[in-house]
């Protein structure tokens, strides 16, 4: 079968750039993702909260730090219809509070990995993957957790040398 779901969360609105603020349109995960479209045969799913953070960034990450501290599971507007006819998951979002946002969470506690292959992709201003690859494997249990990719935010749009070997060495190119 070899089918590829590109799942992704991103932000735009404000943004923190390197030591300055800046408001964008499309957010630096989606700004990977869309490059990383024209590289592989995949579909691509964007998991969107029904009530999203504030535009304001610094309102922003007070909201994702009280959801990180409360174990929330924020509402999604959509989730696909099923998981059964993909063998991987490039699972691809930003570093909030040092692992992944927690709607990603709402994500994976849907759908069962068992068997399947995750390869995350995390956008960060110098945070890395924080702990987001060790937290995928308590929360996909049953799937095999590649090494993931961080790519940083403000450079999203020079990735692609960067993005291409990754999915080379992940035998997807």
């Amino acid at each position: 079968m070899n089918k590829t779901l590109i799942a992704f969360f991103s932000r735009a609105d404000e943004n923190y750039f390197g030591g300055a603020m800046r408001y964008i349109k499309v957010g630096n995960t989606e700004v990977v993702v869309n490059h990383m479209k024209e590289m592989i045969d995949a579909d691509v799913f964007k998991i969107e909260m029904k009530e999203p953070y504030s535009p304001v960034y610094m309102t922003c990450i007070d909201e994702a730090k009280k959801d990180l501290r409360n174990d929330a599971r924020p509402e999604l507007v959509s989730y696909p219809d099923g998981l059964d006819q993909y063998d991987t998951v490039i699972l691809a979002y930003p570093n909030y509070w040092g692992t992944m946002p927690m709607a990603v969470l709402t994500f994976l506690e849907r759908f069962d990995f068992n068997g399947k292959t995750i390869l995350p992709l995390c956008t960060n201003e110098g945070s890395g993957m924080g702990s987001s690859e060790k937290d995928l494997k308590r929360y996909a249990s049953g799937a095999q957790i590649k090494n993931g990719l961080s790519i940083t935010g403000s450079k999203a749009a020079d990735s692609d040398d960067k993005v291409e070997k990754w999915l080379k060495a992940n035998g997807l190119k």
